[in-house]
């Protein structure tokens, strides 16, 4: 697999960066902030490569500026609802360092401006991605150790599924009755609030 490219910027276009590479043109996906910091066509460009397969577009090649930019972008696809597309969306508006500040804050609304994402996916990043290593655990291309991380506190989310997992209820039920819970209420919530809704939501 493809994982950087150097090579000389032939074409911009809308979604994709075709790049020579010793007479070869190597068709690049990017996020619109990605594309915005290429060089000018003719000059040297050096991309992060992520190669990705599927049966309806083969391979398919997504460039990043750093390697920190694609760690991240693998990182957001494993998450439930999160396909390329979003995972660039979510880049173009929140680099890494500041997708790490929005998920430390709980910050539904910076996520949600992505293009692709809505309130509840938001949410879903949200919990997913709270105490994973982003921004600058990533920069050398792999996971910080999480000895030299300081614990992060619970979030109210993650407080209500903890409750909901001492009620006998299993997490993954829990985690999705919290979602809905969080979307159905709004921002900051109060916990037992949100734990009551989110019971209302199991019991749905």
């Amino acid at each position: 697999m493809i994982g950087r490219l150097r090579g000389l910027i032939a074409e911009i276009e809308t979604e994709d960066a075709l790049i020579d590479v010793m007479g070869v043109g190597y068709l690049v996906r990017c996020g619109a902030r990605t594309l915005s910091r290429l060089p000018g066509v003719g000059e040297e460009a050096v991309l992060h490569i992520e190669s990705q397969y599927s049966q309806d577009a083969g391979v398919r090649l997504y460039g990043f500026l750093s390697r920190e930019e694609r760690s991240v972008f693998r990182l957001l696809q494993t998450i439930q609802g999160v396909g390329p597309k979003a995972a660039l969306g979510v880049l173009d508006v929140l680099p890494p360092a500041d997708l790490a500040s929005a998920v430390a804050r709980e910050d539904k609304a910076a996520v949600s401006r992505a293009n692709g994402v809505g309130p509840k996916l938001a949410i879903r990043i949200l919990l997913e991605l709270k105490g994973k290593p982003l921004g600058a655990g990533l920069a050398a291309g792999g996971a910080a150790p999480m000895a030299a991380q300081a614990p992060a506190p619970p979030s109210l989310s993650g407080e209500a599924t903890s409750a909901l997992m001492g009620l006998g209820i299993a997490e993954p039920l829990a985690r999705r009755a919290v979602e809905e819970a969080h979307v159905r209420l709004g921002e900051n919530p109060d916990l037992s609030a949100l734990i009551k809704a989110a019971l209302q939501e199991v019991g749905k």
